[in-house]
């Protein structure tokens, strides 16, 4: 087990759980493009270095590497214009995007356990 494949499996539970609240935007790992793979990876990382991070920590994370690649708030997420509706503090996330911040968060601390 290394970053790499944490990093699929956590975007693949990711798609799936986008895919049962109705979002169909996320590809398959292989289709997914480089800057999404760099982001899953960074986000592994983190939670990896920094066990005791909370879901909440790891959206500042998020959000602070977001902004560092140009990303601002949109209502839409605009890949091309670096937009995303999820460029807001943690508490003001909707609930179906916490659930995904929480998963992430127990995916990975439960597989880097075999790294």
């Amino acid at each position: 087990m290394n970053i790499e494949t944490i990093a699929s499996i956590v975007h693949t539970a990711n798609k799936e759980y986008c895919q049962s609240i109705g979002d169909y935007s996320q590809p398959d790992w292989e289709f997914a493009p480089e800057w999404q793979k760099d982001s899953a990876r960074k986000g592994v990382k983190f939670i990896i270095d920094n066990p005791d991070a909370t879901p909440e920590d790891s959206h500042k994370s998020w959000l602070a590497q977001k902004e560092q690649d140009g990303w601002s708030y949109g209502p839409v997420k605009d890949v091309i214009g670096k937009k995303h509706p999820c460029f807001v503090p943690y508490n003001e996330l909707p609930k179906e995007q916490k659930v995904k911040d929480y998963l992430f968060s127990s995916i990975v601390k439960t597989l880097s356990q075999f790294i």
